[in-house]
């Protein structure tokens, strides 16, 4: 199954290779690879956060839509129609 952590990793992964494959001084090459962890972890973070949010947020639209789906349409028209024509009667 894709996953965002599959991906990041493959991205990181690739990077990682073009600097140790151009790279050659050995301090810059350290330095580089970790800014790559590090960017590998932040965005990992990240992502886990949007897909999290993303989740949450259909979950409540559900719940939201399926509530709505139970309001008794029918019995809110009666209401209404005594209401007006309680009104209508005052007159």
């Amino acid at each position: 199954m894709f996953t965002a952590d599959a991906l990041i990793d493959t991205v990181q992964t690739g990077k990682k290779t073009f600097v140790n494959t151009f790279v050659q001084n050995e301090a810059v090459k350290q330095s580089m690879i970790s800014f790559i962890d590090a960017q590998a972890e932040y965005t990992k973070k990240a992502a886990k956060v949007g897909i999290d949010t993303a989740t949450t947020v259909t979950q409540e639209m559900v719940k939201t839509a399926q509530e709505a789906m139970k309001f008794d349409y029918a019995k809110f028209g009666e209401g209404i129609m005594k209401a007006y024509q309680a009104t209508t009667a005052k007159k």
